[in-house]
């Protein structure tokens, strides 16, 4: 019988025939072999009689080999270590040669140089352990909503609508660029494409969702949403996924107060079933933080400000709150910030995160902003100058999470998309759901990676997601 390393070690009998597999971590004495399977960031070892194996099998016992093998588990007779096991039995499965094994090159490779090796970085404890906590918070994710009656809805990927109106979307043709045709005034004629008409990769999938919405009632989705965005920052991705519920009658404060519920949900879910894994991140970031300037390190710990954050209210400000605020700190005063303060701004990561990791210390959702700076499908509020908008920003990222309530007046909503130029053309499915049985509705985005990097302590965002998509860069 095949067992995973991580229930081996928290099993309470011993003296029992097991077959395990995984990959050598390391090989002492000629007897002790680490094994991992990636179970657990722990290793198993086995102890083997090297008398008993030729001198070809023993020399295949390097980093990153893979091997089987079988024999007793017992209490173990050295330290480090509760049980181990008894080989009898010890068959190669895979060599990795130690002269070309590039993890094997590096005793402790830098977060850059596995960005390069991205294919083996798996290998590597951090991000053993930073996939199985996603693992965990994707799993929560689908727990959260199917205990509250959502329905899971699987929204297009290739669309021909922008959901945000910015325009930076990746184009979707089968046109030949050697051979595009035209029209009569000389643009592309995407009659002749694949769909009939000009596609992209989706931006969000929440218009389609909004319809949903409103026949189903509660519905999210989760899945890859694509920004054609030129930011080569720590933040961004060009590929990434996307939470995003949509809720019939629901105002502003229901939708806040979801978000709220949604994030300290997910993040105790991680705390309960990924104890091991965040210490070990934890400990991780610690250790970072001990070759920082002083000023520079974080005033908790990992799990202290997971553990803040499920258990304290988040605070809750208005946008011209919050401009005020900022208009008086000891930054904007000394001409700190690097983007200047006034009425109208979009808020920058500079100054989202000196409200939550300086003023208030906690994270801050901020409601209300500026009509100019919000998407068309925001409600506009009584004032004529703002919208229903609402965003939540976490310390040491700013933004994790955008939503509103949605403008479900119809005269309202044909204002904005034409003082936002945004075109009626293709968009007549949309306006229908305001057209037939309107209600009021909301719901909020809140991009996985984000979360992910919040949980784990991680600062790059592209050490979150197994293969990252950014400017000039698509590997495998």
């Amino acid at each position: 019988m095949r067992k995973k390393i991580k229930d081996i070690l928290i099993e309470e009998t011993v003296d029992y025939e097991i077959t395990i597999q995984g990959w050598v971590r390391s090989f002492r004495n000629n007897q002790f072999i680490a094994l991992n399977d990636g179970s657990t960031n722990q290793n198993l070892q086995i102890v083997i009689e090297s008398q008993n194996y030729d001198k070809e099998l023993l020399g295949h016992i390097t980093t990153g080999a893979a091997f089987e093998a079988k024999g007793k588990i017992v209490l173990s007779q050295g330290k480090g270590q509760r049980v181990e096991m008894i080989a009898e039995q010890l068959t190669l499965l895979g060599v990795s040669n130690p002269e070309k094994y590039p993890l094997q090159l590096r005793n402790r490779p830098s977060l850059e140089y596995l960005r390069e090796h991205a294919h083996l970085r798996f290998r590597t404890n951090v991000f053993a352990a930073i996939s199985r906590v996603r693992h965990h918070l994707a799993f929560a994710v689908h727990e959260f909503f199917h205990k509250r009656g959502f329905l899971y809805l699987n929204t297009p990927i290739i669309t021909s609508s922008d959901a945000e109106g910015a325009g930076e979307m990746f184009h979707v043709t089968t046109l030949d660029f050697d051979n595009i045709p035209k029209t009569e005034d000389g643009k592309v004629n995407f009659k002749e494409d694949f769909f009939g008409a000009a596609t992209n990769l989706t931006v969000s999938g929440q218009l389609q969702a909004e319809l949903a919405a409103m026949a189903l009632g509660s519905v999210y989705t989760f899945g890859p949403t694509f920004r054609a965005e030129n930011s080569n920052t720590v933040r961004h991705l060009a590929e990434f996924w996307m939470i995003e519920p949509e809720v019939a009658f629901n105002d502003l404060k229901d939708n806040i107060d979801l978000a709220e519920s949604f994030i300290k949900y997910i993040i105790q879910y991680a705390l309960t079933h990924c104890e091991e894994d965040l210490k070990f991140l934890a400990d991780r970031q610690a250790q970072e933080d001990k070759q920082k300037p002083q000023a520079d390190r974080q005033e908790m710990s990992l799990i202290e400000k997971l553990e803040f954050v499920i258990n304290n209210e988040f605070e809750r400000i208005t946008y011209t709150e919050a401009i005020d605020i900022l208009l008086e700190s000891r930054p904007h005063k000394r001409k700190q910030f690097k983007f200047d303060v006034s009425w109208g701004i979009d808020l920058h990561s500079e100054h989202e995160r000196y409200l939550v990791e300086r003023h208030f210390k906690k994270p801050v959702i901020v409601t209300d902003y500026p009509k100019d700076i919000k998407a068309f499908y925001m409600r506009m509020n009584d004032d004529g100058k703002t919208v229903a908008a609402m965003d939540i920003l976490a310390p040491g990222i700013g933004e994790i999470v955008g939503g509103s309530q949605r403008e479900e007046r119809l005269d309202f909503l044909i204002k904005r998309m034409e003082e936002m130029k945004v075109s009626q053309n293709g968009m007549q499915w949309y306006l229908d759901s305001r057209r037939f049985g309107t209600a009021p509705h909301a719901g909020f985005g809140l991009g996985f990676e984000r979360l992910v990097l919040f949980v784990t302590g991680m600062t790059n965002i592209r050490d979150v997601i197994p293969f990252p998509r950014t400017p000039g860069h698509a590997e495998f």
